[in-house]
């Protein structure tokens, strides 16, 4: 049994997919693609040579474009805030008097309990105050 050289390069392919899968390095997947490249050249009847020049070349060639456009994604900060970091800087409308010990507002459509962030200032219903930060279940405000 004789098996062609492009199913060589699938079996190729999918094998370097399997380390892709379990370590996330996109690096395999693209030495994945560059193996698909070559099986397509082999299917067409090209020679060895020329079927390792188009492995090299194409895997060379994702990982010279996708490496940094991944890697400049990556280091970009989420254009908008989510969970917490969303709440913090937003107005809120003080429900019970609020100051150093606890109190209530409603923040974002929800009460929430709140403490001032200095201690002896205080605010009473009915006032706006600013969401400096989150702790656990609690805003803190000014």
């Amino acid at each position: 049994m004789d098996i062609d050289a492009w199913v060589w390069w699938l079996i190729g392919a999918v094998g370097l997919g399997i380390p892709l899968v379990l370590t996330a390095m996109p690096e395999f997947g693209m030495l994945s693609a560059g193996a698909v490249a070559a099986a397509v050249v082999a299917a067409l009847g090209g020679g060895t040579v020329a079927q390792v020049l188009v492995f090299a070349a194409v895997s060379v060639a994702l990982i010279a474009v996708v490496r940094p456009i991944a890697s400049r994604h990556r280091a970009q900060r989420p254009q908008f805030a989510s969970g917490v970091d969303a709440l913090k800087g937003r107005q809120a409308l003080v429900l019970e008097r609020v100051d150093g010990s606890g109190g209530r507002i409603k923040l974002a459509g929800e009460v929430w309990s709140a403490r001032s962030l200095d201690a002896d200032m205080s605010y009473e219903a009915g006032q706006q105050v600013d969401v400096v930060e989150i702790d656990g279940a609690t805003a803190i405000v000014m």
